[in-house]
């Protein structure tokens, strides 16, 4: 009798591409992206692994390719949008738009850009001596899931060409798009180096933090970045998954909890470290250098096209008390025992507190 195959029940298309890549795999709650071990990735020609957060919901996932010394990946295009944050090294990219023409920027450490949607693209390694490593934050496992066709995805001619955006944006200008604090925009593709960006100060988040939200290749990739003066903390927030944060100056912590919790989740990081936050889980975030720490977040959904329900009342109660029926705790509301840590951790490294005004035994 001839063997029927297993009907697919409860499948995920996105996890059998992923598994068929041939590539690691990490799982994990927080990832240091610089110590990942990556392996050859045919796809892009490059050695590469896959990163997937406890909180990366249905949506995101992360490729970290690795590019040797000289070399380039293979040229890409595909119906999927990508974030991407150079971890380490320094080289370009070449983007070929609708129009025929071939766009190129040089980026290093720090720098973040996105791909115009299926533009043909290729990364090519500008030192002879070090590698390069690029963390790309996308939605492939929403596509691939939605679409369970991987032709559609990664060979798919048609043109998007409002996507392409000003010539201008290829060469690390953009349009600054002022809203309100926490809603300012900056519009472009690429960033030279995000760690300098200038930031707008955001108040209501907490001790004198600053913030700036990115609209990248008028894709619907959210991107934003966030900075504590010395001595300083966050006020706890939360929303849905998929927020991807991770550090890009700086050293602190995080601590995560759900609301009846009776203890905190620590995550230590520094440059390279992400975490996700999972679905309604309360997050704080505290700088304990003798520097300001800086961190970005990727998500699926932004301020232009929130995508989502969740998203549109998240971008517009995260700043407003949950009393009030937002998203954030106060620091008169919160657990007693945050800032108990927070001054043992400052004390640790020598760092005096920066919230005198905010607590009366700081």
């Amino acid at each position: 009798m001839k063997e029927i195959d297993e009907p697919k029940f409860l499948f995920d298309p996105y996890l059998d591409w992923a598994e068929g890549e041939g590539i690691p795999i990490v799982e994990d709650f927080g990832v240091d992206l610089n110590k990942v071990e990556t392996r050859s990735w045919d796809r892009f020609g490059a050695d590469g692994a896959l990163v997937h957060l406890k909180g990366r919901g249905d949506f995101l996932c992360i490729f970290l390719i690795d590019i040797v010394p000289g070399g380039k990946s293979v040229p890409q295009q595909h119906v999927f949008e990508e974030v991407i944050y150079v971890l380490e090294g320094q080289g370009s990219t070449t983007v070929k738009t609708h129009d025929g023409r071939t766009h190129s920027f040089e980026w290093s450490k720090g720098s973040l850009f996105a791909l115009p949607l299926n533009a043909t693209y290729q990364h090519f390694n500008g030192s002879g001596k070090r590698k390069a490593r690029l963390s790309s934050t996308n939605n492939l496992p929403m596509v691939i899931n939605l679409f369970h066709n991987d032709d559609f995805v990664f060979d798919n001619p048609f043109v998007f060409a409002e996507r392409q955006g000003k010539e201008s944006f290829f060469s690390g200008e953009g349009d600054f798009i002022p809203k309100k604090p926490g809603r300012h925009m900056w519009e472009t593709n690429f960033v030279p180096d995000v760690r300098e960006f200038e930031l707008v100060k955001w108040e209501k988040r907490g001790a004198g933090g600053s913030n700036m939200m990115f609209v990248l290749a008028d894709g619907t990739m959210h991107a934003h970045s966030s900075e504590m003066p010395v001595g300083t903390y966050k006020k706890a927030h939360r929303h849905g998954a998929d927020f991807h944060v991770s550090c890009i100056t700086g050293t602190g912590y995080s601590l995560l909890w759900y609301e009846q919790d009776e203890e905190f989740v620590r995550v230590d990081w520094d440059h390279g470290v992400v975490f996700a936050p999972p679905d309604g889980m309360y997050h704080q975030h505290f700088n304990t250098s003798p520097l300001p720490a800086r961190y970005l977040a990727i998500a699926l959904g932004g301020l232009r096209y929130p995508m989502l329900a969740e998203k549109r009342a998240v971008f517009a109660g995260m700043d407003v008390n949950v009393r009030d029926g937002g998203a954030q705790i106060e620091y008169e509301d919160q657990d007693p025992r945050i800032h108990e840590i927070y001054l043992e951790a400052l004390k640790k490294n020598g760092v005096s507190s920066g919230m005198d005004g905010f607590f009366s035994k700081a």
